[in-house]
């Protein structure tokens, strides 16, 4: 299966450059150009990874990050911004973000960072099913169906 990624940025030169480029490397991007409608498509799909601009006019990317933690908290989300601060860089963490990069960056290092993010969606995935089929296994209700 491909990875689902949703690109949040203001530029939309600039998102619709960047999905098309994942898109050939076998990535199922989606473009959103602003954090209200990022938050939006977040209700409605699952991404695996989200790519998120820090500075947009209206909700800005850390309102956004904050927003999709609480929708979608697995979701792992990525920084971008060509603004990047030391403060703006370190809240983002703090909320969640899996990492942050400058713009302009390489494509490539983008998709090792999705891959890196998804891999860990994915290991946090499996840990949350193997605890609910423990949980299941050992339920009292469990027991007495082995009787």
């Amino acid at each position: 299966m491909k990875i689902r990624v949703l690109l949040v940025d203001d530029e939309e030169e600039f998102v619709q450059a960047l999905a098309e480029r994942l898109s050939m490397r076998d990535y199922d991007a989606t473009t959103s150009l602003s954090g209200e409608d990022a938050v939006e498509k977040l209700r409605q799909y699952n991404f695996d990874v989200v790519i998120l601009d820090v500075r947009m006019p209206g909700m800005d990317g850390t309102e956004v990050l904050r927003e999709m933690k609480k929708i979608k908290p697995l979701t792992e989300v990525i920084m971008l911004t060509g603004h990047a601060t030391v403060e703006s860089a370190i809240d983002g963490m703090r909320q969640g973000a899996y990492d942050y990069l400058m713009k302009p960056c390489k494509t490539e290092e983008l998709v090792e960072k999705i891959n890196k993010a998804h891999e860990k969606k994915a290991e946090h995935e499996a840990r949350i099913r193997d605890a609910k089929v423990k949980e299941i296994i050992s339920s009292p209700q469990a027991a007495l169906r082995e009787d």
